[in-house]
């Protein structure tokens, strides 16, 4: 892979990650590439952008990651298009997304500037509402009552099926977030290169199990005002009875990947 322009994202507020994200700044630089940092991480010979919203101005040939899956998180969804992350785990906890760690950064520039990587793309989601399209989510959208003295009757529809229950709420999950709430719920853990999605209730009624559904359209309708998160990061609101739409987003996220695994996310689970 030719690296003309590479962005360096850190942890928020990580001095691990921040120090760590001026070292491999540094590295790639060495290869002619030209480097963007994000404020407060700054470089000598690289241009530094105040705001991580600022990337979609810029056409990039690559991200790297430094922190956990939260940093990762919060990278695709500022990333409309297909452009490749390297995640590197500095200061986060499982680090499931990380494909590799700071010790292995100089053998990582090494193996893509001579193509010796593949590139593993997953199904991203994303919500709408109000005729707005929200910011896409990598692992899931979760949909919760806003009065949490009530319990909300939450309409899911997907093809030609309904489901209608009393709950607390219902998560839509993809495969990469098959791993996340969704499993914690009772939800299946599925491979990540998989088409589809994971319809989860949350507190339901009457017991419902989780619904694995092609990655189409997807409409729930709840009986209150309620909260759409995404990927736990950013919360939306609906009002009552306001349907939501959640469907596959135009583009999948893309994980640089330097080592052959089977299903990366249980490994890190310890399965």
């Amino acid at each position: 892979m030719k690296l003309e322009n590479v962005v360096i994202v850190s942890k928020v507020g990580n001095k691990d990650s921040e120090k760590a994200a001026r070292d491999v700044a540094k590295k790639i630089l060495a290869t002619k590439a030209t480097v963007y940092t994000i404020s407060p991480v700054v470089v000598e010979g690289t241009k530094q952008i105040e705001t991580l919203e600022e990337i979609k101005k810029v056409k990039l040939d690559l991200v790297v990651t430094l922190g956990g899956d939260g940093t990762t998180l919060r990278v695709f969804r500022n990333l409309e298009n297909e452009t490749p992350i390297l995640t590197i785990n500095v200061g986060g906890n499982r680090g499931i997304l990380a494909e590799i760690t700071i010790e292995e950064i100089d053998e990582a520039i090494k193996d893509i500037l001579e193509d010796k990587f593949f590139l593993d793309k997953r199904t991203r989601v994303t919500a709408s509402c109000g005729g707005k399209e929200f910011p896409p989510a990598l692992n899931e959208i979760y949909i919760s009552r806003a009065n949490l003295t009530k319990t909300a009757e939450i309409e899911i529809k997907f093809q030609n099926d309904t489901v209608k229950q009393k709950m607390d709420g219902v998560i839509i999950a993809t495969p990469s977030g098959s791993t996340g709430h969704s499993f914690s719920l009772g939800g299946p853990i599925l491979h990540e290169s998989l088409d589809v999605l994971i319809i989860t209730p949350v507190a339901p009624v009457y017991r419902l199990a989780s619904l694995v559904v092609p990655d189409e359209k997807i409409e729930i309708i709840c009986s209150q005002d309620c909260n759409i998160a995404v990927d736990a990061q950013v919360v939306k609101s609906a009002g009552y009875e306001e349907p939501i739409i959640i469907k596959k987003y135009k583009s999948p996220a893309v994980f640089i990947r330097l080592k052959k695994r089977g299903l990366r996310q249980m490994s890190k689970l310890g399965f």
